[in-house]
């Protein structure tokens, strides 16, 4: 990951709204939510939650898939992994050992099942 998406994903993610769908479709794994139920379940209005899951979309931090009439909105899980290691890339000066164990982060089985690097 580079600088300017890492920047992307920290603005995306700087509004409340977006930060809570972001976390709402985190819980939800890879069964992901359709637009609708994102909306009653957090409680925003569908006019007003379309545009931010246009930007999390934007951002790579959402993927989208159309089922009908419907989309369903997934959390980008290996986007979320990749941001998490280029945040602790450098952590205690290169000796990681130092810092505390990170890898509470790849326990999520869908997380570490659906990231490049469980290929």
């Amino acid at each position: 990951m580079n600088k300017n998406t890492a920047i992307t994903i920290f603005e995306s993610l700087s509004s409340p709204v977006r930060l809570d769908v972001y976390r709402l479709l985190i819980r939800q794994g890879t069964d992901g939510m359709v637009a609708g139920e994102i909306a009653s379940t957090i409680d925003v209005p569908s006019t007003n939650l379309s545009f931010h899951l246009k930007a999390l979309t934007h951002a790579g931090l959402v993927n989208v898939e159309q089922e009908g009439r419907f989309q369903r909105y997934r959390a980008n899980l290996p986007l979320m992994l990749d941001l998490i290691a280029y945040l602790t890339d450098e952590c205690c000066g290169g000796k990681p050992e130092s810092c505390g164990d990170f890898s509470a982060a790849t326990i999520c089985p869908q997380c570490s099942a659906s990231s490049p690097e469980a290929s």
